[in-house]
């Protein structure tokens, strides 16, 4: 079952103590202050605008945890 929005991550250091590589849309979104839906539709059509790297499969779309986080800490 997926996890609401708003149970999702909401620091940086809280991303950081997740035990995955990748992100979901809700999870950016939620420290992003945007929806998972706009997150997802830039990835989808424009990614290179929001400047950290993006996983595409199909209609999914993951964000690698590690450039994630150096964007959000300014790298």
């Amino acid at each position: 079952m997926p996890t609401a929005w708003k149970d999702q991550p909401r620091t940086l250091a809280e991303i950081e103590a997740l035990d995955c590589e990748v992100l979901t849309c809700a999870q950016v979104a939620q420290l992003l202050g945007a929806s998972p839906a706009t997150i997802h539709g830039q990835a989808m059509e424009r990614p290179e605008m929001l400047g950290f790297p993006v996983i595409c499969a199909g209609r999914r779309v993951k964000i690698p945890k590690r450039p994630f986080v150096n964007f959000m800490k300014g790298g």
